[in-house]
């Protein structure tokens, strides 16, 4: 089942539960916009690549519309954080955007002829539209005021240059910049390129560099909401991270995060994986030393701490916690029923398929939804707009603490969906969020 359609069911689950009337429940299902255009750029041979790319605005009942961007061929295959979700904090491995925008003009004199144009990979529009509406409901649960969007270009950044990206999503942004803005939809080139048409707008978008208006904690923030997150599920349980062990698929910006949090609360890390390949240690990894061998080396191959094991065995090792922070849809109907974890906590969008939910769900595994466990990234750029708009910065002490008070406050009211609905956590978070939309939509008079 693809994105959108598990996301869809899922919302549509979370309606029947809650009463909702029909026409409300196409009324929010239904994106408030979608975008497509064309992006052609000169690349740094001198021939031209026309790429495609997509914003979808899925709703802005409770705030302006915030997700960022990927660059990714067909949109799919993220492990994990190569979801070169914007935000433009450095235009290092990982160009991760926000919402700003930086334009020169869009040099379409120099085009040239449409022979030499060549066309690139399809971002698939119902990754995006799920994403989007996966942000609505995520921002919901956190009640930060906000709504979801999400946007991709279609090609793969590890073909394209530093400049060649540059010039892309500044072509990008000339295309949407009037459908974007501080009250309207958070997105770092943008940064710039969008202040290239409104005037300087820092809080535009999120993710930014420091010395650009961005926020201390933020890029560790998913990571360490992941472990919020976790002590809360593992608390209610009468658990604590130090007595679990734990396997972690991907080893990106929230995994590496994740496992280093996880490592100096006494948790142990049984399992790693990314790209690179995957290692385990049932005596538990030195994860600060995985973490600088990564660092100086980019991969986890041939890291001595660990042995070598099957990328895919990862999933359904002997471990208490599993955290798939990568790719979607890895938890299936034909590994499910093979999981030995006791808890889940999906730090990646949409790992469990429904049908492995059902199957984990009868054996007793307890599983930490997408939209509020990966909440923590969200939340701290909100606090980041938030500082924007004030223009008063906090230190990274305070925006931790906001953090685990969002995140605890959170959980314990999608425990509380969960007493007063009789059922399990992922339904629980998304009553939660989606009543919360359907209440301000009723309240804004904008029901279908």
């Amino acid at each position: 089942m693809n994105a959108l359609a598990a996301t869809n069911r899922n919302f549509r689950h979370a309606a029947r539960i809650l009463g909702l009337d029909p026409k409300l429940e196409k009324s929010l299902l239904i994106p408030f916009r979608e975008i497509k255009v064309e992006c052609t750029i000169p690349k740094d041979d001198g021939t031209l690549a026309s790429y495609v790319g997509f914003r979808v605005q899925h709703d802005n009942a409770r705030g302006p519309m915030k997700g960022g961007i990927r660059y990714h061929p067909e949109f799919m295959h993220d492990q994990a954080n190569m979801d070169y979700e914007t935000h433009i904090c450095g235009l290092l491995k990982h160009i991760r955007i926000a919402l700003v925008v930086s334009s020169k003009e869009d040099q379409r004199s120099n085009l040239g002829d449409i022979e030499s144009v060549t066309r690139s990979h399809e971002v698939d529009p119902d990754e995006v539209n799920a994403l989007a509406q996966l942000m609505t409901w995520k921002t919901a649960v956190a009640d930060i005021p906000y709504g979801g969007a999400k946007g991709g270009i279609g090609c793969n950044p590890r073909d394209l240059s530093i400049s060649e990206l540059e010039r892309l999503t500044r072509v990008f942004t000339q295309k949407i910049h009037d459908l974007i803005g501080i009250h309207r939809d958070t997105m770092a080139w943008i940064l710039d390129e969008y202040s290239k048409f409104h005037g300087h707008s820092p809080a535009v978008v999120t993710g930014k560099p420091i010395d650009l208006g961005g926020s201390l904690g933020r890029e560790a923030a998913t990571g360490l909401g992941v472990v919020f997150a976790t002590e809360a599920l593992l608390t209610e349980n009468e658990k604590s991270i130090s007595d679990m062990k734990f396997a972690l698929q991907g080893f990106g910006n929230v995994g590496s995060w994740a496992a280093k949090f996880i490592h100096e609360r006494g948790g142990k890390v049984v399992a790693v994986s990314d790209i690179t390949g995957a290692l385990k240690n049932p005596n538990g990894i030195d994860i600060p030393a995985l973490l600088k061998y990564k660092d100086d080396n980019g991969t986890l191959k041939d890291f001595k701490g660990g042995d070598s094991m099957d990328p895919n065995d990862l999933l359904v090792c002997e471990c208490d916690v599993l955290i798939p922070c990568a790719l979607g849809g890895v938890l299936n109907k034909d590994n499910a029923a093979d999981v030995k974890a006791k808890f889940i906590i999906e730090a990646a969008n949409h790992p469990t398929d429904p049908e492995a939910d059902e199957i984990l769900s009868r054996k007793g595994v307890l599983i930490l939804p997408d939209i509020y466990a990966n909440s923590g990234g969200v939340t701290v750029s909100y606090f980041e707009w938030v500082q924007n708009i004030q223009g008063f910065m906090w230190d990274e002490e305070k925006v931790n603490f906001e953090l685990s008070r969002y995140m605890r406050r959170a959980f314990h009211e999608i425990k509380a969906m969960c007493k007063i609905h009789d059922c399990n956590l992922r339904m629980g978070a998304f009553t939660l969020g989606v009543n919360r939309v359907a209440r301000a939509t009723l309240l804004r008079g904008w029901e279908a």
